[in-house]
């Protein structure tokens, strides 16, 4: 077993460092809200620092969780981030969806001062986190990623390196992209099918048996006709995503008009006042336009 940190206990991170010490491992743990780490450590077995520093002395492997490119930083650097706590060899993994360019600025970072570093984006939602079975997708060194891998299993279905330094937050665009054109387009079958008369429940029973099939026709059309939004992935969060993915685009050439379109959708439900919403409320923007 090893010793862990893990920086930030959100509604993925809270569940994520459960999986670690139900595993066995010494966890360690810091969340910017004090309470919630000290309600984690009540909750399990372990501890709770009060700077990512604290949290990181000793561990071999510092895990993270957190909002966006700044929250990373600012986890990372400084007097009170974890690189200063971290000793030479341990490796850190940073589960939150954040740019290629920060995951590349911290991993030369971490390199300058004997550390490795895997970027290790998630998806599965918080039931995913909940229930142990997350997608990972990696990059990094291959050898720091063989060594975390096996502390990762604690809460994956699946753990893949996809490539070098950044390429698993690239993977991570391409889950948010595809996400948003499903979800558009169950969205549409589903406006479609109350606009002619038809029962809703009914089509997807027949239509998800066949091509039209995907995690989120099985998982999200019953809530979304019952007019139920609260699954956690808000909006707000799948638009600093989306963000993401279009920036990278501009960088690499790619072309994403629906991607693009989506998200101007997405805008237009946080207009709704719905920036707390789950993604699959793009049916609700719909019914809100008729």
């Amino acid at each position: 077993m090893a010793k862990v940190a893990f920086l930030g206990l959100g509604v993925m991170g809270y569940p994520m460092a459960g999986h670690l010490a139900a595993a066995g491992h010494e966890v360690t743990v810091y969340n910017r809200t004090a309470a919630k780490a000290e309600a984690w450590a009540k909750e399990h077995t372990g501890t709770a620092a009060a700077t990512p520093r604290e949290a990181a002395a000793g561990a071999e492997f510092v895990m993270a969780c957190v909002g966006n490119d700044d929250d990373l930083r600012s986890v990372c650097l400084g007097d009170t981030g974890a690189f200063g706590g971290m000793g030479a060899g341990a490796i850190f993994v940073d589960h939150t969806t954040v740019s290629a360019k920060v995951t590349r600025e911290l991993n030369t970072a971490a390199a300058d001062l004997g550390l490795s570093f895997v970027d290790a984006p998630i998806s599965g939602g918080q039931a995913g986190a909940e229930n142990g079975v997350l997608s990972v997708m990696c990059g990094g060194d291959q050898a720091a990623y063989d060594k975390a891998e096996p502390i990762i299993e604690a809460y994956a279905r699946i753990c893949r390196r996809i490539g070098e330094s950044g390429a698993g937050q690239m993977t991570k665009m391409c889950n948010q992209i595809a996400i948003a054109g499903l979800v558009q387009g169950l969205s549409e079958a589903l406006h479609f099918a109350d606009k002619a008369g038809l029962d809703g429940r009914a089509v997807v029973e027949v239509i998800s048996q066949g091509a039209a099939g995907s995690w989120q026709m099985a998982n999200r059309h019953e809530t979304m006709l019952d007019d139920h939004f609260e699954h956690g992935f808000a909006v707000d969060w799948m638009r600093k995503d989306l963000g993401i993915c279009l920036d990278a685009a501009e960088e690499t050439g790619a072309s994403l008009p629906v991607t693009a379109l989506v998200d101007q959708f997405y805008k237009e439900v946080q207009k709704l006042g719905g920036g707390r919403w789950d993604t699959s409320s793009l049916f609700k923007r719909l019914k809100a336009f008729e």
